[in-house]
């Protein structure tokens, strides 16, 4: 066991403690993988990540990004919060208004404004329309007639989500989950708000049988993929906010913006807790 510096941040919040929690534990190049699963396991949030030294020469450092159940090669929150943490324990970037993390997925280029960061969306691994008999099996978990799904895509770019679409926001704030029909699936829905409205999509992640929970309160892995998927549909203009954490009395808001070839899928970022911790 040893001392390391900690924070607790809220990311994508539109208030404080209106967003997803992330623990992020410094200076852990003497952690062991154990040690890492262990503390993520114990702090019970969707994800806890570890900053190390990095070792690729054009990242200002490494981040290993765990749930509580395993580790993760990329996700959003975690990557925001963790630039975001890395800055506030003193951290210097090469790049002014730029944070390079190194992940198992390689470089992520993360805009700094402030407490408003934005990161690269990665491609995505997979992505096609998903399988007619999961279609039904997700539609019957949902509580969905199968007419209601205008749309189903693997959208994978670590997790491996399966986004839903739906005709509008109020529908998808409706859906009840059925932890055992959808039990192994992660799946992303979204239906867009009416005009007015201050976001422009309504999105939720449900985690089915996930040990943290669930549903997600605010999800950038997902809102990252569904930004692929929207923008090539034609059903979302090259700049959006998405809301989500609604039905979890959370108000998180997703920013996604097309430059160039390029999506950048921000949001705000809170500090809540800083300490050291012992692992």
């Amino acid at each position: 066991m040893g001392t390391h510096p900690f924070h607790q941040v809220d990311v994508f919040g539109s208030a404080a403690y209106a967003g997803n929690p992330l623990a992020v534990v410094h200076g852990a190049d003497d952690l062991s993988d154990e040690a890492m699963r262990r503390f993520a396991a114990w702090t019970n949030l969707s994800e806890t990540t570890f900053l190390l030294a990095p070792t690729d020469p054009g990242a200002d450092y490494r981040v290993r990004i765990f749930t509580t159940g395993g580790e993760l090669p990329f996700a959003g929150h975690p990557t925001l919060g963790s630039a975001y943490a890395w800055l506030a324990a003193g951290g210097n970037s090469a790049a002014p208004g730029v944070v390079f993390q190194q992940c198992a997925a390689g470089l992520v280029p993360v805009r700094v404004d402030g407490d408003d960061l934005a990161f690269a969306a990665p491609p995505l691994t997979r992505y096609e329309p998903v399988e007619e008999p999961l279609v039904a099996r997700v539609a019957a978990g949902l509580g969905l007639d199968r007419a209601e799904v205008l749309g189903c895509s693997w959208l994978v770019n670590g997790p491996q989500w399966i986004g839903v679409r739906l005709a509008d926001a109020a529908r998808v704030l409706d859906v009840t989950a059925d932890p055992v029909d959808l039990a192994g699936l992660d799946i992303g829905l979204v239906g867009p708000h009416p005009a007015g409205a201050d976001a422009d999509f309504e999105v939720r992640a449900l985690l089915p049988g996930g040990g943290a929970g669930p549903e997600d309160p605010a999800t950038g892995s997902l809102n990252a993929g569904l930004a692929h998927w929207l923008l090539d549909e034609g059903v979302a203009p090259p700049s959006y906010v998405a809301a989500q954490g609604t039905v979890l009395g959370r108000a998180a808001r997703i920013r996604v913006s097309k430059d160039g070839d390029t999506l950048w899928i921000g949001g705000a970022v809170r500090r809540a807790i800083t300490g050291t911790v012992e692992v």
